[in-house]
């Protein structure tokens, strides 16, 4: 893969558009810098990215990655490759989400158990304060750890499964 090929090919489609880098950087969701150093030839996009590239320029997958617009369409197996790709992102990505729910479910129990102890007269009792203080602790680190993990990764998998499923 010529990295420099790619890169200006990518800047072509974009004057071709009539658009700044700025205004390319907005619409993938990336820095105009992160932009430049695509059609620089230094850093090749994430491969949602590049889905979406070749969506917005209406361009087949295969042409954006050989750097040239090509009259053939992409081959069936590269298609059904890419797919494979997206599927195993998504089964992967259903696995992880699972883990995520129950280590939010035992955060969001743990709490409710601190706070109950907290709000009534057992807490009067050392044992169940050093449980209350325990269950408080470990469900704030829990919350913090699910809302960490699910951050803006699990939106963009989710994103480029939709862009995968709308090729088919």
């Amino acid at each position: 893969m010529n990295l420099q090929k790619i890169g200006l090919f990518l800047k072509a489609l974009r004057k071709e558009k009539g658009l700044t880098q700025e205004q390319f950087a907005e619409i993938v969701n990336v820095s105009s810098r992160t932009v430049s150093r695509w059609e620089n030839g230094n850093n090749m996009p994430d491969l949602d990215v590049l889905i979406e590239i070749s969506d917005f320029y209406e361009i087949e997958l295969r042409e954006l990655l050989d750097g040239e617009r090509k009259n053939e369409k992409m081959n069936k197996e590269l298609k059904e490759t890419v797919l494979k790709a997206a599927d195993y992102t998504s089964s992967e990505t259903s696995k992880y989400t699972k883990k995520i729910h129950w280590l939010l479910l035992v955060g969001a129990t743990l709490l409710f158990v601190a706070q109950l102890i907290c709000h009534t007269t057992l807490i009067e009792n050392q044992k169940m304060k050093a449980i209350s203080d325990f269950a408080q602790g470990a469900s704030s680190g829990m919350l913090i750890c699910g809302i960490v993990a699910t951050s803006r990764y699990g939106q963009r998998i989710k994103e480029f499964k939709h862009r995968i499923a709308k090729r088919k």
